[in-house]
Order: C-alpha cells, then sequence, then structure tokens
C-alpha cells in the first residue's frame, strides 16, 4: 500500500487544494490497478518522507504486529492506530452474537491476544440516547443542519456532557478518548477542530429556534404543563481581555473572578427543570433589567406563575408582570421583617426541618405576604450578625485607642469618615449602633467615644431566621406557596450543574458569537443530562450527573486482536460487559446494555 496527494481545486487566491489517500495494487489477468482503501481527507498533514514507514506499520498492525518499534518516528504510531482501525472497521462485519446457531468458533494462539484502542463509550451511548429521544437531530435537520454538521453538534453535546471543557479540549477527546465517532459513524480524528467551532457558530444562530422545538418536544414528552416559570441568572469569567466580545464586561462575579471580564447568562426553566430558554447578556447587567427581555422573547404563556430571586424581584418588575397577567412569586426586597407565630403553619423542608409560615393578604386584595421562620437560618442569621457585630465593635475601639495617641486621629470630621467607611464595610450592622462622641470646648477635637447596640425594629437583629415571599396568588395556601418557591433553589442546582458538572466556567472565547456557543452547547447539554436524571428518577435513581457520570465512564470499547493457527490475524472490537450499577442504569433507561454491537475482521 502506499500514500497518493490529488489535486481537488484551485481557490481564487492562487492556493491549490489536495487531498490524500492510501492506495493499494492489485495484479488483475495481466493488468495491474490500483485500489482507493481509505479516504485520509485533506487534513493528512504527516511529512511525505514517512509516508513508507506508515503504510509499512499499518500493513504490520493489521496483521497483528502489534509491538512498538521504537526506533521508528514516534509521530507515526497514533496515526498508523487509527487508520488501520479505519481499515479494519471498514472490512468487518457488525454481529450481534444472540442465537446459539449464530456462535462463530475459531482457534486461536491465546498467548497472542493483544488489546488495543479503548474508548469510552457508557456516556456517548446515554446521552445519544437521551439527544435521539428529544428529537434534536431531526431540529437540526429542519434548521438546515446537513449530515455532517448534525453530528459534529450531536457529538459537541455529548462531549460536554462526558468531558467538559473548551472546543478545542473537545476535539482532542473526541480524537483519542471517546467512542461516540463508532456511535454516530463518524471519524473525528480524521476531523478539524475548525468544523466544531463552525457549528458552534450554526448553533447560535439558530439558537432560538431549536429551543423552542426542544421544549416543544420536552413538554410532549414529559407531558409538561407550563404553569410555572423559574427565572435567575449567573455569570462565567473568560480566560483573557476578550476584547472581540462586546459582551464581556467586569462586574459582580459570583466566582469572586473581579481580575476577569465577565457575561451572563439567563436561563428560563419549566417547574420540572428543563431550560424554556436562555439568553447572553453583558457582564455588567443589572439583573432586574432582564426579566422583561427574556419573558416577551421566550414567550412564555400568560398566566404563568413566574418564581424569581430578590436580585430580579424590583418593584418596576413586578408592576410589568401584573401588567402583562403574569402571576409571580418572589422573594420580597422589603427591609421590614414581623412574624405572627400564633398563627403559622408547619410545613418540613426537604432536609427534614420545620418551617413556621402564616400569611397576610393585605386590603385591596392585590397581593399576599407569606412570611417564613427556619430555626435553621435563625442560627445561621445570627452567627452572621454577630461577626459582623463583633468586626465592627473591634473596629470602634481601634478608633477609640487611636484618640489617645499622639499622632492619632483626633478630629471631628476624620473620626465621623473612620466610623463611615467602617459602616461601609460590616453589611450594615452600623445602623443598629448609638453611637456618642465627646468633643473639646471648640468642638472640633474628638476626645472620647463610646457606643452601644440598639438594634432596628423589624430587622435582621429583632427577627433572624425571617423572610418574606410576595406573590398575587391568593387562593393557594400557605404551604403550597411555599414549596412552590422551593423550586427555585432547583434553578440554583441548575447552575450548579452547568458550572461545575458541564463546564459552563471558564470562557476562552475571544468572539462574541463563539462564547455565546460555548455556553448554549452546555444548556443543550444540560437537557440532554435532565432528560436522563429524569427517566432515571422514575426508578428512584436520583444521583447527581457527577455520580452517574462516573458509572457510565466505566464502560469501555475495545478491540481484541488474535493470531490464528491458519497465520490469519482476527480483530474483534467489541463493548465491555456493563458492571451491576450500569446495568442498572441502562434497565431504567430501556437501552442497551451493549452499545456499538461486535465488529469481526480477518487479515
Amino acid at each position: 500500500m502506499f500514500i497518493r496527494r490529488t489535486k481537488t481545486g484551485s481557490s481564487s487566491s492562487g492556493v491549490t487544494h489536495y487531498t490524500f489517500r492510501l492506495v493499494t495494487s492489485k495484479r488483475v489477468g495481466k493488468k495491474v490497478q490500483q485500489k482507493t482503501l481509505l479516504n485520509l481527507g485533506a487534513n493528512f498533514s504527516l511529512p511525505k518522507d514517512l509516508w513508507p514507514q506508515l503504510c509499512s506499520r499499518i500493513d504490520d498492525i493489521i496483521t497483528g504486529q502489534l509491538t512498538f518499534d521504537n526506533h521508528q518516528p514516534e509521530e507515526i504510531e497514533p496515526v498508523a492506530q487509527n487508520i488501520a482501525a479505519r481499515l479494519i472497521a471498514n472490512r468487518s462485519e457488525s454481529k450481534e452474537v444472540t442465537k446459539k446457531e449464530n456462535i462463530d468458533y475459531q482457534e486461536v494462539d491465546v498467548d497472542s491476544l493483544e488489546l488495543v484502542r479503548p474508548r469510552s463509550i457508557g456516556v456517548e451511548h446515554a446521552g445519544l440516547e437521551a439527544i435521539k429521544l428529544l428529537g434534536l437531530p431531526k431540529i437540526l435537520e429542519e434548521a438546515g443542519f446537513n449530515k455532517a454538521q448534525r453530528d459534529v453538534a450531536v457529538a459537541s453535546i455529548i462531549a460536554r456532557m462526558a468531558e467538559p471543557g473548551s472546543e478545542n479540549a473537545t476535539w482532542q477527546w473526541l480524537k483519542e478518548q471517546s467512542g461516540v465517532g463508532e456511535l454516530l459513524g463518524v471519524d473525528f480524528e480524521s476531523m478539524s477542530a475548525m468544523r466544531l467551532y463552525r457549528v458552534s457558530d450554526l448553533l447560535v444562530r439558530h439558537r432560538q429556534k431549536i429551543e423552542d422545538a426542544l421544549f416543544s418536544n420536552i413538554s410532549s414528552l414529559f407531558s409538561l404543563t407550563t404553569t410555572v416559570t423559574l427565572y435567575d441568572l449567573t455569570n462565567t469569567f473568560f480566560e483573557g481581555t476578550a476584547a472581540e466580545n462586546d459582551k464581556a464586561r467586569r462586574g459582580n462575579s459570583k466566582e469572586k473572578r473581579s481580575d476577569c471580564p465577565l457575561v451572563t447568562l439567563g436561563l428560563v426553566l419549566d417547574g420540572s427543570g428543563f431550560v424554556r430558554g436562555s439568553e447572553m447578556f453583558e457582564g455588567n447587567i443589572s439583573e432586574a433589567k432582564t426579566l422583561q427581555t427574556m419573558l416577551d422573547k421566550l414567550r412564555a404563556p400568560k398566566g404563568a406563575l413566574v418564581i424569581m430571586d430578590r436580585g430580579i424581584a424590583t418593584q418596576a418588575n413586578i408592576d410589568w408582570l401584573v401588567k402583562h397577567q403574569y402571576r409571580y412569586l418572589v422573594v420580597s426586597r422589603e427591609r421590614n421583617r414581623s412574624f405572627d407565630e400564633e398563627h403559622a403553619v408547619e410545613v418540613s423542608s426537604a432536609s427534614n426541618h420545620t418551617i413556621k409560615i402564616h400569611k397576610e393578604i393585605n386590603d385591596d386584595r392585590s397581593e399576599a405576604r407569606l412570611y417564613c421562620y427556619s430555626e435553621q437560618r435563625k442560627a445561621k442569621e445570627e452567627a452572621i450578625n454577630k461577626r459582623f457585630a463583633d468586626r465592627f465593635e473591634v473596629g470602634l475601639q481601634k478608633i477609640a485607642d487611636g484618640l489617645a495617641k499622639p499622632r492619632g486621629t483626633k478630629k471631628h470630621d476624620k473620626v465621623l469618615e473612620r466610623i463611615g467607611r467602617l459602616k461601609e464595610k460590616n453589611n450594615g450592622i452600623g445602623q443598629h449602633y448609638q453611637i456618642d462622641l465627646s468633643l473639646n470646648e471648640t468642638g472640633t477635637t474628638v476626645t472620647g467615644i463610646t457606643w452601644k447596640q440598639k438594634p432596628q425594629e423589624g430587622s435582621r437583629l429583632t427577627h433572624p431566621g425571617v423572610y418574606c415571599l410576595r406573590t398575587n396568588e391568593l387562593d393557594w395556601d400557605e404551604v403550597t406557596l411555599w414549596q412552590t418557591y422551593t423550586m427555585l433553589t432547583d434553578l440554583e442546582a441548575v447552575f450548579r450543574s452547568l458550572k461545575s458538572e458541564l463546564g459552563l466556567r471558564p470562557v476562552f472565547h475571544h468572539k462574541e458569537e463563539r462564547a455565546d456557543g460555548h455556553l448554549f452547547i452546555t444548556v443543550l447539554a444540560y437537557q440532554a443530562v435532565q432528560v436522563i436524571r429524569k427517566r432515571l428518577k422514575n426508578s428512584n435513581i436520583n444521583d447527581s450527573w457527577a455520580s452517574l457520570r462516573k458509572i457510565f465512564s466505566n464502560q469501555r470499547r475495545v478491540t481484541a486482536t488474535f493470531k490464528q493457527k491458519d497465520g490469519r490475524t482476527l480483530h474483534v472490537r467489541k463493548t465491555t460487559i456493563a458492571e451491576p450499577k450500569l446495568q442498572r442504569l441502562y434497565n431504567a433507561l430501556e437501552i442497551s446494555a451493549s452499545p456499538a454491537g461486535t465488529q469481526k475482521t480477518k487479515n
């Protein structure tokens, strides 16, 4: 066999394009015919002077000579292994050995056994089945994606589920570690990284259409009723300056990465935890300014109950929701706290802690307030109060001690300035203190300072553990309202999954469209993960995706190579047997425990 370079055309700039083929010669009668064994594509980059050694090594692998020659250039081996595996796959016939009459007995040299090309297959198999169940390939086809683009999109999503990382890391994983190409019938090892970036760009351009169709399929698949809409935002940071991304702005980083530019992801979820829609905003966007944009763009159904956190629940947003016929259930931004224990009812949280709740409806019956009290929250807030109070008093003592020093700050305005800065640093605790200054006869110099704590009524100091919810849903009782609000904690779990389990952070791209693509692929991966987890919950399997991924990732696809008695070489590519924990997952998902079947070939 040998490698042939063939000219395929020239660009308008005069650049000549080539493709590469692996070719063999065969005598037929008196003529010698050449046959293409494999198209190596246009990205084949091995230097020409190494082609003969490569072809020799490919022949060795196919005939069972698997030992690596340390004297040959190291760049030959991975290329030879890849091409040999593709040749073997092209020659093999896939067979599921399920019936006795299909049993294939071979006489082989057991000592010649070699196991090569291990590739992960478990996460890929479960992920692909979830993506098919969602109907995503059909959605992409209707959006104008060709077969190759659909395969790359699906592989990118599965990679984010299995091995979160950048698009470049995804490309390396698809080439070197994953068996998803065998499931899709695609050779990712000969594909350039640019193909992934271009498909990412396409996904962003068709995001609205994809999300609408996907959520429609999800609603039908799981019989969802879109009566509850959860809304929240998170941000992610960039590695680098992201100078070409207009959305990359410095802001309040939830990862404490104020040294990096940020971009913000907003999600609207159904009460079941599936993403209804997503949007990318500037990194310094005010949370309160995004609600109207999201609900309008995503066409959230009128009458839906919108649940959102304190940062978004401004009075202006609440007024807008009422005007546009939405119901709402939000954390009150009002600072005043109260609680009537006598009229409260009790409910148990998911962690078996008691929550006391009482509801008050205002005089014009336009809104209800739900006052909630938690002993666990009380203990936490009391600890916070003590920490800030102690720190504040230590600061006051330092100011007082400075008055006795010869060069200490004594001027009245300077002392007031130091007290003001101290209040700013201690989370509002200063409002609960009465601070008195003693002045000299001229009133310009402070001679002494005293203080005592005087908690403001209705504050966190007088009502620790109390928080308030606001809603215009007046017919629901306290327990129903509180349990519905706790869905927002599920949204927080979604963000944790996106950030920690599915590689939302960080973003390495400099261009806005590429950064948006990275975030959108992560959202699509979350949808597939949510399908898997929701189906597993029906069988009382409630593990996190990180735990499930570990179980799935144990399954591998391996090629076993034997020398036969007749001198030929037998190659068998097969998936490892699912261990009990994995078998349980496959049973619950109702999918095959032996993905990709068995492939056999002889040389």
